[in-house]
């Protein structure tokens, strides 16, 4: 029986240096990023880089709080970028709706290749707001219009 308590220790303890490697593994943000993070705590957000509190998520706001998880596999995966400006577009959604998710009324049109991505949500309100986001991050000048959204919506 002593045996079986050992190895449960071993475990725990292999598991805490491998999430320790995996850590020390993660690659800084790009400079963009770090812009784009700032603009955001300018405009009162918070930008959490830690696993967000929905399962699976790889960003994620949480509108009460002004609170806006980035999740760390994203600089491993190399897709950081899209994912904040996801995000900075539902920033400028809330500020918009001083306080409430608000569509943009932007005239870009989607990607045929993002459609699936938000045509998934069945309350309509949410695919808009969805729908702008997955655009943004998909042009190909995305940093700029994040930025300027920002800069239209909220304020300081």
């Amino acid at each position: 029986m002593g045996d079986f308590l050992i190895i449960p220790n071993q475990i725990l303890k292999i598991a805490i240096l491998s999430s320790s490697l995996l850590i020390a593994q993660t690659q800084k943000p790009p400079p963009k990023f770090l812009e784009l993070k700032n603009q955001l705590e300018n405009y009162g957000f918070e930008v959490i880089i830690e696993l967000p509190p929905k399962r699976g998520a790889y960003g994620l706001l949480k509108v009460p709080d002004k609170k806006i998880w980035i999740n760390p596999v994203v600089f491993d995966l190399e897709f950081s970028m899209p994912v904040i400006i996801h995000e900075s577009v539902h920033a400028a959604q809330l500020c918009a709706g001083k306080g409430k998710m608000k569509p943009l009324g932007l005239k870009l049109q989607p990607m045929k290749a993002t459609r699936r991505l938000f045509l998934r949500y069945r309350n309509i309100h949410r695919q808009n707001l969805e729908r702008e986001a997955y655009t943004v991050q998909t042009q190909p000048n995305s940093f700029e219009l994040a930025t300027n959204l920002l800069k239209k919506y909220c304020k300081k």
